[in-house]
């Protein structure tokens, strides 16, 4: 077979219906077998193959995956995309797009496949599922499917898709250990990565997927749970010349109580009818210094809930000895000791975990300046280079002093059978572990 097929010879007007289905107007399901590399055939139906995308050479440029669609900075509030419809543009013309054997190597060769324990037989069974997610996200993103670039279809199959395999496969684990007639708490997921690498996005990217394949499924970021302004400014007070407090960020800005309510109550949305509005916080209140969002800004979570997935900078640090903060800042004793009550608080609520591991806490740096340089030339308020120096200065010696346990040992109480460990590159894009 031809390395690309036009399968496309009659004009194709597709409509995105409520349930994001695409309807063509070709109506040709005879079946396609393509022999595989592994000596076992792909059975496909040529109306499947409008859905496959193209292997484009064109990179973009720099490191942005999203070239002229979604904007990844424009994350406030993750359940946005629920506020209206979401369209793929489609093209009028033609399209060559790619082969079955092409797309089913290019997910094959994912270095992910293996971390999750699926194999090219498991894919070539489920590609169906794996067509719809591919369509879903595109749709999310407002990609066209038909035309992704090498960097977005690689985050769509080998990067996004794979976590949320893994994290079906953890519901399942989950919810396999409770009887029939037993309410079931949803399965906390924790995602433990440094700012910048994407990780919000890729919550979002799970809870649109958790969400179109009748998952009821919630979200919360650390970031909900600082201070007040007015505590803040008692914290700053308590500690004067800290740096590493002068600003929300570290341990010890954070309300705690609020953490182990908030996330109590998530654990009990069992039933139908049962709801819950979790925090929220305005990082611009304060003219950038931040402040709790109003309650009526909050938004409504119903039960039953079967995933929450809970994504942090510094999720599952571990206090470590003093001499050994001491060594990298001075100032971080205090933040270890804080460090001490976020167990209670956050990590043993947690019973799946996603680590996102960088090989040079400096990446930081770089993600945060490419992030505000974005807002501004979108016209947005952004921190100059030099503040932006300064504000990822006081998140780096916790970086440097606690991320070595995190990768070497895992998270705070995590377990080794439920932890997902997936080292990135400094395009964000998940790598083969060296």
């Amino acid at each position: 077979m031809a390395s690309s097929l036009n399968v496309l010879s009659q004009p194709c007007h597709p409509t995105i219906l409520p349930s994001f289905t695409c309807c063509s107007s070709s109506s040709n399901t005879n079946n396609i077998n393509i022999p595989s590399s592994n000596n076992f055939k792909l059975h496909f139906s040529s109306s499947k193959l409008s859905h496959f995308l193209t292997h484009s050479t064109k990179s973009g440029s720099g490191n942005s995956w999203l070239q002229h669609g979604f904007n990844s900075t424009n994350t406030t509030g993750i359940n946005e995309y629920r506020q209206g419809p979401l369209c793929s543009v489609f093209p009028t013309k033609p399209a060559q797009v790619s082969s079955v054997q092409d797309l089913f190597e290019f997910i094959c060769s994912g270095p992910l496949l293996e971390k999750i324990g699926v194999t090219a037989e498991m894919v070539a069974e489920s590609i169906d599922k794996w067509l719809l997610y591919g369509r879903l996200l595109s749709q999310l993103f407002q990609l066209n499917e038909l035309y992704l670039t090498v960097p977005q279809k690689a985050r769509i199959y080998h990067y996004y898709i794979p976590v949320f395999l893994w994290c079906e496969d953890q519901i399942k684990q989950h919810r396999s250990t409770f009887k029939n007639e037993e309410d079931i708490p949803p399965l906390v997921i924790g995602f433990s990565a440094p700012q910048g690498c994407g990780k919000t996005t890729l919550v979002f990217a799970l809870d649109y997927l958790f969400q179109k394949t009748g998952r009821k499924s919630a979200t919360i970021s650390i970031d909900d749970f600082y201070l007040t302004a007015e505590g803040q400014g008692k914290l700053r007070e308590a500690n004067p010349g800290n740096a590493l407090l002068e600003f929300r960020g570290n341990a010890g800005s954070h309300d705690l109580p609020l953490s182990v309510e908030t996330l109590t109550a998530l654990s009990k949305l069992t039933r139908e009818g049962m709801k819950i509005k979790p925090p929220r916080y305005d990082k611009s209140a304060f003219n950038g210094r931040g402040d709790r969002a109003d309650p009526s800004t909050w938004p409504e979570v119903e039960g039953p809930l079967t995933v929450v997935l809970f994504e942090g900078w510094m999720l599952g640090f571990k206090p470590l000895p003093t001499e050994v903060v001491k060594a990298v800042d001075p100032q971080l004793e205090t933040v270890n000791k804080n460090l001490e009550g976020y167990y209670d608080a956050w990590d043993k609520f947690i019973k799946s975990w996603i680590v996102i591991k960088i090989k040079d806490p400096s990446c930081v740096y770089q993600w945060r300046l490419q992030a505000e340089i974005a807002m501004r030339e979108a016209g947005k308020p952004g921190m100059s280079d030099d503040e932006v120096r300064d504000f990822v200065s006081r998140y780096l010696p916790a970086y440097n002093a606690y991320l070595p346990t995190l990768y070497l040992e895992g998270p705070n109480g995590s377990d080794p059978k439920h932890l997902l460990t997936i080292e990135i590159d400094e395009g964000r894009n998940p790598i083969l572990a060296t």
